[in-house]
């Protein structure tokens, strides 16, 4: 569950007509945030901007899921099923137990996947893949 200031930093961007990617980088950052402080841990740069664009669908952020030909299916379904889950305002409890594995799977993982000088090297890779301007 995001942050309660996240979200408001997240409506103030909104509110100000930024796009939603800018409203979700609140929840990328917010995950950073909680990877260096060893709540729990990623894989990769790319796993923890994931983690924290579901946060952000979730939450209700209007991004839309991956373009076919971007993504794999896998992740194209869950960012749907996440999309879908933040635009229906109904909210289910989560499952304690589910929670605690998730919780306990993630802190397992590395801290080292959010150093500077793993996000440089992530920053760098995907400019490399947009094209140039």
């Amino acid at each position: 569950m995001p942050e309660r200031e996240t979200i408001e930093r997240a409506h103030h961007d909104a509110a100000q007509g930024k796009s939603p990617s800018t409203q979700a980088g609140e929840f990328v950052r917010e995950e950073m945030h909680h990877i260096r402080e060893g709540k729990h841990g990623a894989r990769s740069p790319k796993q923890a901007i994931a983690i924290g664009l579901s946060k952000a669908r979730r939450a209700g952020v209007r991004l839309k899921p991956p373009a076919r030909g971007r993504t794999s299916r896998r992740t194209r379904d869950s960012a749907q099923r996440d999309y879908a889950a933040g635009r229906s305002g109904r909210r289910r409890k989560a499952s304690p137990r589910r929670s605690r594995a998730i919780l306990r799977a993630l802190k397992r993982e590395p801290r080292r996947t959010v150093s500077s000088k793993a996000l440089a090297r992530q920053a760098r890779r995907s400019a490399r893949r947009r094209k140039r301007s």
